[in-house]
């Protein structure tokens, strides 16, 4: 099921990011986003989270494990009380000229991609059991 999903249209920051302002800021504009997104309702208190990236990039790409946590960082607050309640993740890197089968993506992602311009989807739902995912 999922809870939300919206897309953010920047080139993402790294947590390695030698500027902590660039960071900073990276993690204020996610943040804006999700509220965008999640306006008026409550932040999720419990239960396991999925949080799913997909960064869609031009020229030298960040590495896939270091845009992951200041992207939940900026989510927690918002769309979740705490991100110890995100589970399990999914990161993904593709080229933004990349050739995609468009009946079979989400509508923000789709959307992006016609920008042709970096970006990076979000999704969060719950989390399956560990045997839906290994199964």
């Amino acid at each position: 099921m999922v809870l939300a999903e919206f897309l953010v249209p920047r080139r993402p920051v790294s947590a390695q990011a030698k500027r902590r302002k660039t960071l900073q800021t990276w993690k204020e504009f996610v943040r804006q986003q999700a509220v965008d997104v999640w306006r008026g309702k409550p932040s999720i208190t419990a239960g396991a989270l999925q949080l799913t990236l997909v960064y869609l990039y031009d020229g030298p790409r960040a590495d896939a494990d270091n845009i992951i946590k200041p992207i939940q960082d900026a989510l927690s607050g918002v769309i979740f009380s705490d991100d110890t309640l995100v589970t399990d993740v999914e990161s993904h890197l593709r080229p933004v000229s990349a050739t995609f089968e468009a009946a079979r993506l989400p509508q923000p992602l789709l959307a992006h991609l016609a920008t042709g311009t970096e970006g990076v989807y979000l999704r969060l739902s719950r989390a399956r059991s560990l045997e839906e995912y290994l199964g």
